[in-house]
């Protein structure tokens, strides 16, 4: 009788996958910013798309059936999502606007700031095709990062210090943008206050979307819900880039506020070196 052995744990590949996603997303926005009009925003487009094809093909070529059933059902398990936590989550992106807007009074700012504004920052796309990147942007990004890149750190670390550290590289990921004409990124060049608060901005905002990722099992339909709503109002509330820089300051406060709510979820490293047989096993996260 041939005795069964169980195969071995796949091993997740974070390094391998960040200098893939970094590579096959640079080299197409690096040409971009030398080459305008419709070929330059192109070469946007399939750079923003690198981080889900990566993951995607990590899964398919990874040989794990656990992996790809993880997949499927992240992609396609509607039945988690936590509304209720999902509601709440825009509630207190929400919120940190309005305190940003009212903190921003004490600075000189204006009141002015809560309305909606009539364009968008994409300054060399029309209205139509800034809703369609901004919508590009909340699931297509969320398929790659949600998809294999979360995890793969996660794996390894407590959820804390997966954050930190998810948040630190995918706010770099948008480094190149800071040069090609027409992005929002590079309307911050005026000042380089602005160019530090976007990059810092978005490491307490990878606690947010971490807490919400995991409050719904995983479900990368919640974080693309939220993750389009942080979009939208970040272009359509006429916050100052002043403001912008006392928000930053406000949704580090609301960050931690939430690791303080959800210690457990945020410190608890029964997942680690078993990421995938713990969600299989035990299942949710709260």
């Amino acid at each position: 009788m041939t005795n069964q052995v169980n195969p071995a744990p796949y091993r997740y590949r974070p390094v391998l996958f960040f200098i893939l996603t970094y590579l096959f997303t640079w080299i197409f926005w690096i040409p971009a910013i030398f080459i305008p009009g419709n070929t330059g925003a192109l070469l946007m487009v399939i750079g923003l798309i690198a981080p889900a094809v990566i993951s995607t093909l990590f899964v398919l070529f990874s040989g794990s059936v656990k992996l790809k059933q993880d997949l499927k059902s992240k992609l396609v398990g509607f039945y988690k999502v936590r509304w209720a936590n999902v509601f709440l989550a825009v509630g207190v992106f929400a919120l940190v606007i309005v305190c940003s807007i009212l903190l921003s009074l004490l600075f000189g700012q204006k009141t002015d700031q809560f309305a909606f504004t009539k364009d968008f920052s994409f300054t060399g796309v029309g209205i139509g095709s800034a809703l369609i990147t901004i919508l590009l942007a909340s699931i297509i990004e969320e398929v790659g990062w949600k998809g294999y890149c979360e995890d793969s750190i996660g794996n390894y670390m407590n959820w804390f210090w997966e954050s930190m550290l998810f948040g630190v590289i995918w706010s770099f990921w948008h480094f190149p943008l800071l040069f090609i004409q027409g992005t929002y990124q590079a309307g911050l060049m005026v000042n380089p206050l602005y160019v530090i608060n976007f990059f810092v901005s978005g490491i307490p905002l990878g606690f947010i979307i971490t807490w919400v990722y995991l409050a719904s099992d995983r479900s990368i339909l919640a974080c693309m819900i939220f993750h389009l709503f942080v979009n939208f109002m970040q272009e359509k509330i006429a916050m100052t880039p002043e403001t912008k820089c006392v928000e930053t300051v406000v949704v580090i406060a609301a960050a931690a506020i939430i690791v303080l709510r959800y210690k457990d979820m945020f410190f608890e490293t029964r997942h680690v070196g078993r990421l995938l047989e713990y969600v299989s096993t035990e299942g949710e996260y709260r």
